[in-house]
């Protein structure tokens, strides 16, 4: 049986996405995530209908898919140190996370702007990143 990469599904055109990516491989020393743009091939054999929804960062592991506010904090404290306290927001009702998240979500081009092309990243960065 294959073993799940961890991927972190993102909106490739987002600002505010490429930076939250950008942020996660700067941090991300044991090189535990793969990354996939939600406009390519790999986002649509691996979530199906679920890139439709372009406003949404998506974590898939070993133990599912996770969406929204769940799957930027267990992308987060999956980094280790410091960041292991991010967790406890997970006791926060997934409603209230999530009202705020749409709330970025929405008006995140108009904040952040939107990118015609990825971050450049070094060779070894790069095979991290997955069509």
């Amino acid at each position: 049986m294959e073993k799940t990469k961890n991927i972190v599904f993102y909106d490739g055109e987002c600002g505010l996405c490429n930076r939250f990516v950008s942020f996660v491989v700067k941090r991300d020393a044991k090189r535990f995530f793969y990354f996939a743009s939600l406009q390519g091939s790999t986002a649509k054999e691996k979530l199906g209908e679920l890139p439709q929804q372009m406003d949404t960062v998506f974590y898939l592991d070993n133990k599912g898919i996770y969406a929204k506010s769940t799957a930027a904090i267990r992308i987060l404290a999956r980094l280790g140190g410091i960041w292991n306290l991010i967790f406890v927001l997970l006791l926060v009702p997934s409603f209230i996370r999530n009202y705020v998240y749409d709330f970025v979500a929405a008006s995140r081009y108009r904040w952040f702007g939107k990118n015609d092309s990825c971050t450049v990243l070094g060779k070894e960065e790069m095979s991290r990143f997955l069509e």
